[in-house]
C-alpha cells in the first residue's frame, strides 16, 4: 500500500426529485382533486473519519463522487424516495480544503467524526401541495432543487505526540526503530525515508506516538530535496526531537539549517517545544565529540542538549523520558497508536 497524503476530489450532491401533477380518477369519485406527490430529497455528500485507514491512496483511483438523485413524485399522493448519500471515508487527521488549497473547510481530529460537505437539493412540491379553498385543482408543480458541486483537496496530517526532525542521515529512522516496533528503511545514504513513519513508544509505562519524517536540507521550503511538504505531519505534535549527526562537518551549522527551514514553514513549528540531541556519539572520538557538543550548544543557545547513540542505545532512555515529560499523561493521539500498530506503509 502506497502512502498518499494529498488528493484532489470532485463531489456533487444529488438533485431533488421533481413534483408531480396528477389527479384522482377513481370510478364513482366525481371530484377527485389533485394527487401529485412531492419529489424526494437528493443525497448528501458526507465525509467520515474512520478507523483502519492511514493514507488517502483510495482517492488516487477514484476522484469523482456523486450522490443519488431524489426520485420524482408520483400520482396517488406518492412522494419520491430520498437519494442515497455518498460517504467519503478518510483517516483521522485529514483536512478538507477548498479548491484554492488554502481555505480550511473542516479538520477531522476524532474517530467517527462526520461532516456534510454538500447538501442534496430539496424535492419539488407536487400539485397536491398547492391545493387550497380557492385553488381546488392546481395544475402546477415545482422542479427539484439542484445539488451542490465543488472540487476539494484532502490533506492528511498525521496525529502524533512527538516528531523527529533533522538533516538526512541524522539517524532518525534508526532512533525510531530502536524505541518502537516500527521497521523503517535504514541505509547509509541520504533520503532513505521517503514517507512519514509512525511508531508507538513505551517510556516508563507511558505510551506515546513518535513520527519520523523525511530529512530536511537547506532550501527545503523552496522545494530543494523532498521539500518541506512532509512537515505538515508534525504540525500536531507537542514536542520535536531534533537529531543532529555528530559525524557531520559542523553540528552547529547543521542545527541552524534545520531551524531555518522550520521557521520558514507556516505551521508555527519553530514555536514548538524542542529537544536537541547529538546523535551517533559512538562514531566520533572524544575530542571531536567535545568540539561538536560545544558547537551545538552555541547554536542552540539555551536549549538543553542530550547526547545519544541510537545504534548502541546510549542516552536513548533519557531522550524518551524528556519527551514523555513534555507530552504528559494524556497523549493527544489515541487514534494514532492504532494507526502506528498497523502494517507499515511501503513504497
Amino acid at each position: 500500500m502506497k502512502f498518499l497524503d494529498e488528493a484532489k476530489v470532485y463531489v456533487r450532491s444529488g438533485d431533488g426529485g421533481n413534483g408531480c401533477v396528477a389527479f384522482r380518477r377513481e370510478k364513482f369519485i366525481e371530484f377527485g382533486g389533485p394527487s401529485g406527490g412531492n419529489g424526494g430529497r437528493g443525497g448528501d455528500v458526507v465525509i467520515e473519519a474512520t478507523d483502519g485507514l492511514n493514507t488517502l491512496i483510495d482517492y488516487r483511483y477514484q476522484q469523482h463522487f456523486k450522490a443519488q438523485k431524489g426520485t420524482n413524485g408520483m400520482g396517488k399522493d406518492r412522494h419520491g424516495a430520498n437519494g442515497k448519500p455518498v460517504v467519503l471515508k478518510v483517516p483521522v487527521g485529514t483536512q478538507v480544503l477548498d479548491e484554492d488549497r488554502e481555505t480550511l473547510i473542516h479538520d477531522f481530529t476524532k474517530l467517527g467524526e462526520k461532516f456534510v460537505l454538500a447538501e442534496g437539493g430539496n424535492g419539488g412540491f407536487g400539485n397536491a401541495h398547492f391545493k387550497s379553498s380557492t385553488n381546488r385543482a392546481p395544475r402546477n408543480a415545482n422542479p427539484g432543487a439542484p445539488g451542490e458541486e465543488r472540487w476539494i483537496w484532502l490533506r492528511l496530517k498525521l496525529i502524533a505526540d512527538a516528531g523527529l526532525v533533522g538533516l538526512p542521515n541524522a539517524g532518525k529512522s534508526t532512533f525510531l526503530s530502536a524505541v518502537s516496533a516500527a521497521k523503517p528503511k535504514i541505509a547509509d545514504y541520504p533520503f532513505t525515508t521517503l514517507h512519514p513513519q509512525l511508531g508507538v513508544v513505551n517510556a516508563d509505562g507511558r505510551e506515546f506516538v513518535l513520527a519520523d519524517i523525511p530529512g530536511l536540507i537547506e532550501g527545503a521550503h523552496e522545494g530543494a530535496g523532498l521539500g518541506d511538504r512532509f512537515l505538515g505531519h508534525v504540525e500536531r505534535c507537542r514536542v520535536l526531537l531534533h537529531l543532529v549527526d555528530a559525524t557531520t562537518e559542523h553540528a552547529g551549522k547543521a542545527y541552524k539549517t534545520v531551524r531555518t527551514e522550520l521557521e520558514a514553514y507556516e505551521g508555527q513549528l519553530a514555536d514548538k517545544i524542542e529537544i536537541v540531541a547529538l546523535n551517533k556519539i559512538d562514531a566520533v572520538t572524544p575530542d571531536e565529540l567535545k568540539k561538536q557538543k560545544e558547537r551545538l550548544k552555541r547554536a542552540a543557545k539555551k536549549t538543553p542538549l542530550l547526547l545519544l547513540s541510537a545504534a548502541t542505545g546510549q542516552g536513548v532512555n533519557e531522550a524518551l523520558q524528556a519527551l514523555a515529560e513534555v507530552i504528559g499523561e494524556a497523549p493527544v493521539s489515541g487514534k494514532a497508536k492504532g494507526a502506528a500498530e498497523m502494517e507499515p506503509w511501503t513504497a
